[in-house]
């Protein structure tokens, strides 16, 4: 039997009390380790945590936990190469993509560092400047943000088991908050080995940071109203967690991020032999490569004006022809592995509920697999659909299939195309190529209500743009609806998740003392 990870609770490694849950390699199917949440004090750990953790970040200032993230990000550093190792067999993802997560959390736990230099030497920060309450200007009124009094639960998606970890845990410590991770069981050993590092580092002080690999049962039981609760997955789950007495009786704050079907929009003015319909095709099929598509903010639907979809289904067909897939060992390899055989099967499902609406423009079952046995193995090549009749069906902007599948939609006017991408009922991202920026500002108005974030692309950012789904920890992330209606990074604006807002009112001495907090703001 291959090894037990332990899960870190009260300050101490444990294992669970059985055999555990098996983590495979998603390309051979080989058994790699196991993990196991059951039979743990979680009483005790969330108590450790609430006492010993929260009072040690509680004596830090912000500059003094921005060193400890600095010390954590130099500790990650250390270990880069052994994370890219196991994702590679963890998760069977290729190199480009083990970056985007392992570094994404190395620069996002980075930036969180140095922003705690902006914050200085205290412990809470202001919101707004002072408000006069009476008339002759001797009462007043100061909003302030305050650490929450309690822990933060944060339970994450199998997609980015190292950014995911860093990009909640980052913010929560520099705001004094202790963390207790869940990872998603699948794919656990990166965050498991990353945590392991910062503890046997001794950067952070004990209780700051727990780490619980396995089932999730019992969890949300130990948390009280003053904790936070952050969790990334499916809308099904959030809904049963949303549904529990925490949230639903003692009013612990929660974060959601769940499903979205984002998009990506070609300006009606930008024609086949334009800049940004080439830019929207090397975007579309970066997203849907990139990681074989487990992105939550991946391209799920593409519109395009109808007198331009077979010229785009044509160029998304071309270059997808281009793209090798399979075993992430092969250098010859650009797009590696789906998490798991369960995964496989469904997007596999996804794939048939889609084609039954939408024509296959590429189909990926007719892809030769580089080094892999398809028969155990999770490699599946993406597939291009594109939408037929008019309206489109429902479904297409409905269905999430989590993997390397996009669906193009034509539209004969602008406002049908906004209708239309309002049905997904609220997403993370969507991206607007267009080579007129004179029409951007309207347009991205419009779309701003149902998107977290707008990511404008013209012919003068198309080296330079950060990508349609790469989360920059300095710009939000999150979305309404669908999409969970939670928030996350977004720069300082991050750390009020977990703080409290409160107002202190009192007389002018009081408040202008105050007013030397740093102010929570871009």
């Amino acid at each position: 039997m291959s090894t037990l990870l332990a899960n870190y609770i009260h300050g101490e490694w444990v294992q669970g009390g059985d055999l555990g849950v098996a983590l495979y390699n998603p390309v051979t199917a080989a058994e790699l380790v196991r993990v196991s949440s059951t039979g743990l004090d979680l009483s005790r750990a969330f108590e450790f945590a609430r006492t010993f953790g929260k009072a040690a970040l509680r004596e830090l200032t912000y500059a003094a936990r921005g060193e400890a993230l600095s010390a954590c990000v130099a500790v990650l550093k250390r270990n880069r190469e052994k994370y890219l190792e196991t994702s590679l067999v963890n998760s069977g993802t290729i190199q480009a993509d083990s970056c985007i997560d392992i570094d994404g959390a190395i620069f996002t736990l980075g930036y969180f560092a140095k922003l705690a230099v902006s914050l200085g030497a205290v412990r809470q920060l202001r919101d707004g400047g002072p408000i006069d309450l009476a008339k002759d200007g001797a009462f007043r009124a100061q909003h302030l943000y305050c650490p929450i009094d309690g822990v933060a639960l944060l339970i994450n998606a199998f997609n980015f088991p190292a950014w995911g970890l860093w990009e909640k845990a980052a913010p929560a410590l520099l705001s004094g908050v202790p963390v207790i991770v869940k990872p998603a069981t699948s794919t656990c050993w990166v965050a498991q080995q990353m945590v392991q590092d910062i503890v046997e580092s001794k950067v952070l002080p004990a209780g700051a940071l727990s780490i619980i690999c396995g089932r999730s049962d019992g969890l949300m039981d130990q948390l009280r109203a003053f904790d936070v609760f952050s969790f990334t997955g499916s809308c099904g789950t959030a809904g049963a967690l949303r549904r529990h007495r925490a949230i639903s009786e003692c009013s612990v704050r929660s974060n959601v991020e769940s499903d979205s079907v984002n998009s990506a929009l070609l300006d009606p003015q930008a024609g086949e032999n334009s800049p940004s319909f080439t830019n929207l095709v090397r975007e579309v099929v970066r997203e849907m490569t990139s990681k074989s598509g487990q992105k939550c903010t991946a391209i799920r639907r593409v519109f395009v004006q109808s007198r331009h979809a077979a010229a785009l289904c044509s160029a998304l067909e071309a270059a997808l022809r281009t793209k090798k897939v399979g075993n992430p060992r092969n250098s010859s390899v650009d797009m590696g592995s789906l998490v798991s055989r369960v995964q496989r099967n469904h997007v596999e499902s996804g794939i048939d509920r889609l084609k039954r609406v939408a024509k296959t423009v590429f189909d990926g079952s007719t892809v030769p697999l580089i080094d892999v046995d398809g028969r155990d193995s999770s490699v599946l090549a993406p597939w291009l659909l594109a939408a037929e009749g008019s309206p489109p069906d429902e479904l297409l902007h409905t269905e999430e299939v989590f993997g390397p599948v996009a669906t193009v939609i034509p539209y004969d006017d602008l406002d049908r195309a906004l209708t239309m991408i309002k049905a997904g009922q609220g997403s993370l991202v969507i991206s607007l190529f267009t080579d007129d920026s004179s029409s951007v500002i309207p347009i991205a108005l419009k779309l701003g209500p149902h998107h977290g974030r707008v990511h404008v692309v013209t012919p003068d950012v198309a080296k330079s743009h950060t990508g349609h789904g790469n989360v920059m920890p300095m710009s939000l992330h999150g979305g309404p609806g669908r999409a969970g209606g939670g928030e996350e990074l977004g720069g300082v604006r991050a750390l009020a998740l977990y703080h409290q807002r409160t107002v202190i009112q009192a007389s002018r001495v009081v408040v202008d003392h105050l007013s030397q907090l740093p102010l929570i703001s871009g």
